[in-house]
């Protein structure tokens, strides 16, 4: 039966070989999407490991120690990785990614960071790494190519005084991943994308399904055993499956490289990143045409048990409403969730997640009961022949219509989740204005035991373009009692934060000269110290604020002041932006990557779409025929086929959105007591235009309407 399984497939007419490109082209192309999608997950745990790999635990053994210590610093609102390392032997470690361990006054940098380098000032950035440039940081010590990392070399005194300083004798280990990212990572992939892809693989290998169980039906009724027909379905999908599988494979190795460059995760990937590990292929190669042929098995359900189960076609039953309940349900564990916040992260896990599921899985279960619904609706209000004829076949058997565009609710709702909270968290911790005082100050922290401040260096500061004011807060010794934790001198106050109370000589104040999630402000009062005027010099320096005009080279030109005069920062100079702009910008991969799952989504769903309206034409030649020959033209048909695929549509993603950014709100309120804030037009703009690219990829199926309706199909049926 294998042998005349595959004849049917290749050499059964011009029809069968037609349905057998188009299965295999559609499987090529959620092939090609999945093994993308499984390499893009490889390749953000490549940047996860490479990440962490920055990062090692002190360890002990038989090789000299090698010091290490990793710190941040800025420039122009980026993060460099600064690693300073220092070996004391012969046998310690060499840092991954360089040749040598660079010595004292010696030091590699990343290629991107060379660039920066090489295209600024050396007084804006190069004065911060003085000593011999030794060469380039290789691939294997970086996360992407557009990181920026210095390696520096120092004596063994120097790193073992640095912040957070540790002593290794072994790099290059893989670390334990945040597994947590990686879950959100799977699981927005997966819920995003994943789906979709799955739905548009089985959409294909169901294309002309009622065509073929008819045929099967006859073979029945001629002796076939259900096994047999079973069989030669299995070999057609089968066959038509491995050969789209072949030349997905084809198109991922094809297009590789430039899916490599695209910054999903707000950093390209190294090509070589991008790879696939055996169980992938495996589950690819294996998976993807076993799928197909459970998918053949399932759509000849009726035929098995009956030759003539195709020809007692029924109506199917109408969903009910009681679909509905599990998305209720989500939603009402999310408002619970408002007032019942549980205490532990694991507690609010089992809390919003369960609810953010029963919301997904019961958007998918009321999906039919939304489409009758409203197809009802609209076979009610309808006064076109069009309109009434698709809304009465959506309402006949919801299903159907529901089936190829669940995998787009399901995404732009994943999505509208993500961008919603996304927006929400960056419009509330996001970085300062610009042209806001906070967005021109550069703050230095510096530690209890930090050097004492240079004589000359706050006539450095203030010998700089742009700088306005240079000021030194000291550390209130009443902390305990204080309302602020700092102490300034009434008069070095800048205008711009404020001024002191009135009669009060010494002031406290905050660390920065602005409070904790404040903005600096001109009128504030800062209120009288106990400390006397003569006592202030004595005590510590806790932070030097820099008060710029804002331009870049004053900023970048005060942080190179200020890491010369204290080389061992704990954490490097930094503008109010540039701590929330790390964190803004890994929301912002997030959402980058929220986006292409629309995008990709979305062009999946297209393809469903368009996969499923061409088998809904073949299935259904011959009544359309017959309605041409009874007078109907071809635009009403038309008309028919659109309705039929975009109001579905339409209407979906606008349920799946409002309940995305419901499902937001919710979790918002919850969590962090935030008010939603709507998702910028971009998000909008994305997703009108991927509608729009799924309804031309409808609108291109058209025309195979006339050539398959002629009169002749009446005939000859």
């Amino acid at each position: 039966m294998i042998g005349f399984g595959l004849r049917l497939a290749v050499a059964g007419g011009r029809e069968a070989l037609t349905r057998l490109v188009i299965i295999a082209a559609a499987v090529a192309i959620g092939a090609g999407l999945l093994l993308t999608t499984l390499a893009g997950v490889n390749a953000v745990n490549a940047q996860l490991t490479r990440y962490a790999s920055m990062y090692p635990q002190a360890s002990a053994g038989d090789a000299d120690p090698l010091w290490w210590s990793t710190r941040f610093d800025y420039f122009h609102g980026k993060q460099i990785i600064r690693i300073d390392v220092a070996a004391t032997g012969s046998t310690a470690p060499t840092p991954v990614g360089v040749p040598t361990t660079p010595g004292p006054g010696e030091f590699y940098a990343s290629p991107a960071l060379r660039d920066l380098l090489a295209a600024h000032p050396a007084d804006q950035l190069g004065d911060r790494y003085p000593g011999r440039d030794l060469g380039t940081v290789g691939p294997a010590a970086l996360t992407s190519p557009d990181t920026l990392l210095v390696v520096v070399g120092g004596t063994p005194d120097q790193v073992a005084k640095l912040p957070a300083a540790k002593q290794v004798t072994s790099v290059g280990d893989t670390p334990a991943l945040p597994e947590t990212t990686v879950n959100l990572i799977l699981g927005v992939i997966a819920g995003g994308l994943l789906f979709p892809v799955l739905i548009f693989i089985g959409t294909a290998t169901r294309l002309s399904a009622a065509r073929r169980e008819q045929r099967f039906a006859a073979m029945r009724l001629v002796g076939a055993t259900p096994r047999q027909i079973s069989m030669v379905a299995a070999v057609e999908a089968t066959a038509a499956a491995v050969a789209g599988t072949a030349v997905g494979f084809g198109l991922f190795y094809a297009f590789r490289d430039p899916l490599a460059g695209i910054p999903f995760t707000g950093m390209p990937f190294f090509p070589s990143d991008m790879s696939l590990g055996v169980l992938d292929v495996l589950l690819v190669a294996l998976g993807v045409p076993a799928g197909a042929a459970v998918a053949a098995q399932i759509s000849l359900r009726r035929v098995r048990i009956s030759p003539l189960g195709v020809t007692r076609r029924v109506t199917p039953r109408a969903p009910r409403a009681y679909r509905l309940i599990p998305a209720l349900l989500g939603v009402a564990v999310l408002v619970f969730a408002i007032g019942f916040k549980p205490e532990t992260s694991d507690g609010q896990a089992a809390v919003f997640l369960p609810g953010l599921l029963l919301i997904m899985a019961g958007l998918v279960l009321a999906g039919p009961w939304l489409t009758m619904v409203g197809a009802r609706v609209l076979a009610r209000y309808a006064n076109r022949p069009a309109t009434l004829i698709a809304a009465r076949r959506l309402a006949d058997n919801p299903k159907a219509g529901f089936r190829a565009i669940s995998g787009i609710m399901l995404a732009l709702f994943v999505t509208s989740v993500a961008v919603g909270v996304i927006t929400t968290i960056i419009a509330n911790r996001g970085p300062a204005p610009v042209g806001s005082t906070e967005a021109g100050q550069v703050s230095l922290y510096l530690p209890e035991d930090a050097p004492a401040t240079p004589d000359t260096l706050f006539t450095d500061l203030r010998s700089i373009t742009g700088v306005r004011s240079a000021t030194a807060v000291r550390e209130n010794p009443d902390r305990m009692n204080a309302s602020e934790p700092g102490l300034i001198a009434c008069t070095e106050i800048p205008s711009a934060y404020g001024r002191c109370a009135e009669g009060a000589t010494v002031a406290e104040v905050a660390t920065g000269l602005i409070p904790f999630r404040e903005s600096a402000s001109s009128a504030r009062v800062w209120p009288a110290a106990s400390v006397p005027l003569g006592n202030l010099q004595q005590l510590p320096v806790m932070s030097i604020v820099v008060d710029t005009d804002g331009s870049a080279a004053a900023i970048e030109r005060s942080r190179t002041v200020l890491e010369a005069a204290f080389p061992a920062f704990w954490v490097g100079p930094n503008v109010p932006g540039d701590f929330e702009s790390d964190f803004a910008d890994t929301l912002r991969g997030w959402e980058q990557l929220a986006n292409v799952v629309i995008i990709a989504s979305l062009a999946l769903g297209g393809c469903s779409l368009a996969v499923s309206v061409i088998g809904g034409l073949t299935e259904r030649r011959r009544p359309f025929s017959l309605l041409r020959l009874s007078g109907a033209p071809v635009r009403v048909l038309r008309r028919v086929v659109a309705l039929e695929s975009a109001v579905p549509m339409l209407a979906v993603a606008a349920v799946a959105i409002g309940m995305g950014l419901l499902a937001a709100h919710l979790f918002l309120r919850a969590q962090m007591h935030y008010t939603l804030v709507a998702p910028e037009p971009r998000f909008y703009v994305i997703v009108v235009v991927g509608l729009a690219a799924c309804l031309a990829v409808i609108a291109s199926t058209l025309p195979l309407l006339e050539r398959i309706t002629g009169p002749e199909t009446a005939r000859s049926e």
